[in-house]
């Protein structure tokens, strides 16, 4: 058994290469081999979202706190809040981050293929993100 504690991996911003806004990632894990599963706790202000992009593997969010805004490549914006859980199949192009008005905070769960777990793909564009 391992404990990763509180506290003992500072948090911090997401780059402004793959997020826009403010964005906080903590406690970032990553599982030893065989195991090759990797997540974040990541917090997003107001505005704040990822960039578009993809996982080979695909990703689980499990959303914690807040109001936020998912979308996969050619479907609606969906709403997603503190309890729901939000599958994106391998290579399924999408985004997700906070509404424009409520900070949100989710788990990011995902596995890596040949060390890699993201894909980061264009900014998500103002007119995309506003509903």
């Amino acid at each position: 058994m391992e404990i990763i504690r509180n506290g003992a991996t500072p948090s911090t911003r997401g780059s402004s290469d793959y997020f826009t806004g403010t964005v906080r990632l903590d406690q970032s894990f990553q599982a030893g081999a065989p195991a090759t599963l990797r997540g974040a706790t990541v917090t997003f202000e107001p505005g704040a979202r990822t960039a578009w992009h993809t996982h080979p593997l695909g990703q689980t969010l499990i959303v914690t706190a807040g109001l936020g805004w998912a979308q996969r490549d050619g479907g609606p914006v969906e709403e997603i809040r503190p309890g729901d859980v939000i599958w994106f199949a391998p290579g399924e192009r999408h985004w997700h981050g906070a509404t424009a008005t409520t900070a949100m905070t989710h788990i990011a769960l995902q596995e890596a293929l040949d060390g890699k777990v993201v894909d980061w793909l264009e900014q998500v564009s103002d007119a995309d993100y506003r509903r």
